[in-house]
């Protein structure tokens, strides 16, 4: 196999949750452009007709769209129900969707830190556990977590956020562990400071945003494109021997 041919998806499948939009679907578009075909779920993604869609047909590919709501348990084990049902085979599973609540600790109400814990890592755990399960059977797939610079970092006034992508990278290196010697390669990637919904709130604040940039030794905000190379390095053969990393896209701000 040539090094170009380890990078090839032709003949795939790969479900992309939280897809509609920003690092997602920069993902799903990537692991398309590189031949695979598309499940995409989000918890507002029209099921036919979406922007994602449209891409990933006009690559050629085929695309499969749902609804998920992830905070909302029962909707969850129904999708991951009936995506096994629709899709048998699911050779790649990104595990993409997610959410941050602000607030600051000593106000950090309940039902923020329950509702970010659970859509963060409770339902990448149960989705992993069932999408993985046909993978070990059959023994091959891929699985690629977002992880966060607060995997590694405790961030500021984003308690749960902190505490559910910590616990990612943990569960990257648990699920590894385990599933490694049955031909599942499970890893994670750790995106800096993206321009996409998430960082809203930082971006529009001046000070904020100057410190940010300041430490970003690349000088700028990442942007979704800046992931396609790296999900599809994790989705292929070309990363056979990779378990249990955490790949780190920030433009240098761990290495600062």
């Amino acid at each position: 196999m040539s090094v170009m041919e380890k990078f090839d998806l032709t003949g795939k499948t790969a479900l992309v949750t939280g897809c509609k939009r920003g690092i997602g679907r920069g993902m799903a578009e990537a692991l398309a452009e590189a031949g695979a075909n598309i499940i995409g779920v989000s918890a507002s993604l029209e099921p036919t007709g979406s922007d994602v869609e449209k891409t990933v047909t006009a690559l050629g590919r085929r695309f499969s769209g749902y609804q998920c709501d992830f905070a909302d348990r029962s909707s969850l084990t129904a999708f991951a129900t009936a995506v096994v049902k629709d899709h048998p085979v699911i050779d790649i599973l990104v595990n993409n969707a997610g959410t941050i609540k602000r607030a600051p600790a000593a106000d950090h109400p309940d039902e923020l830190w329950d509702e970010v814990i659970e859509v963060n890592l409770s339902a990448q755990f149960v989705l992993t556990r069932e999408i993985g399960r046909g993978m070990v059977e059959r023994g091959s797939g891929k699985i690629i977590f977002t992880a966060s610079l607060l995997s590694f970092q405790g961030g500021i006034t984003v308690p749960g956020y902190s505490a559910s992508k910590g616990g990612i990278a943990q569960l990257t290196m648990a699920f590894a562990n385990e599933w490694a010697a049955r031909g599942v390669n499970v890893n994670a990637i750790a995106p800096g400071y993206i321009n996409t919904d998430n960082t809203e709130a930082l971006r529009n604040d001046p000070d904020r945003s100057k410190a940010i940039l300041e430490r970003i030794p690349a000088g700028r905000w990442g942007v979704p494109d800046d992931f396609a190379g790296p999900v599809v390095f994790l989705a292929s053969p070309a990363s056979n021997y990779m378990h249990g990393s955490i790949m780190t896209v920030d433009g240098g701000w761990m290495g600062r």
